[in-house]
């Protein structure tokens, strides 16, 4: 993908993301990865509903801008996933309410199994699979947020996606669009968690 790609779709991405409720305010950041090695990525502090293709600058692979512009605080959060599996190439990140809950809901993960809509997921051909979101602490040091990330997956799995306690979601696909389907399989999952736990009985959660 190049770079006047790579910004038309993150432009949609935030848009959409944006009418649904899933990056309130300033929230939020989404990224590319181009076809020369660096990364596409959303600028810091922009109203993704907003969001325009000046919006979108290039970073290198390690997060070091290229040009004026500043990206994401979290920016190293997206390059750690990039460096860690070459088929990745976006890495969508949101702060819906639901994603927010679910984040607060369990010390250290959630469980989901036995749903329809688990096939939306890359690699999952029936409903009876079970997937799990590791949940991590919140921390204004990037650098060690990412490291525990990395540790976690180096012993787990990679997995499809992780939340921040009290943040936000981070999940990433092949491509855009399939991150964009992750995503919108999270968000479900993550309302359906809410409201399942007013009848634990009917949860497919653990």
């Amino acid at each position: 993908m190049d770079f006047a790609e790579a910004q038309s779709k993150l432009v949609a991405v935030a848009h959409d993301a944006y009418a649904h409720g899933w990056v309130p305010a300033t929230s939020g950041n989404f990224s590319a990865r181009l076809a020369n090695g660096d990364i596409a990525i959303t600028v810091s502090g922009k109203d993704k509903g907003r969001l325009s293709c000046d919006d979108i600058m290039q970073v290198t692979l390690d997060g070091t801008p290229k040009g004026p512009l500043q990206p994401s605080a979290e920016t190293l959060l997206h390059t750690r996933i990039y460096q860690r599996d070459g088929d990745i190439n976006a890495v969508l990140h949101t702060h819906s309410l639901n994603a927010t809950i679910a984040s607060q809901a369990s010390p250290q993960r959630l469980r989901f199994q036995g749903l329809e809509i688990l096939k939306a997921f890359t690699g999952i051909k029936t409903h009876t699979a079970s997937i799990a979101i590791p949940i991590f602490q919140n921390q204004q040091d990037i650098v060690a947020l990412a490291d525990k990330v990395e540790r976690y997956m180096c012993t787990h799995g990679q997995g499809l996606a992780y939340l921040i306690a009290g943040h936000g979601l981070y999940t990433w696909g092949a491509d855009v669009d399939e991150g964009m389907r992750h995503l919108e399989a999270l968000e479900y999952l993550f309302e359906y968690d809410r409201l399942a736990r007013t009848d634990p009985a009917r949860s497919g959660k653990q």
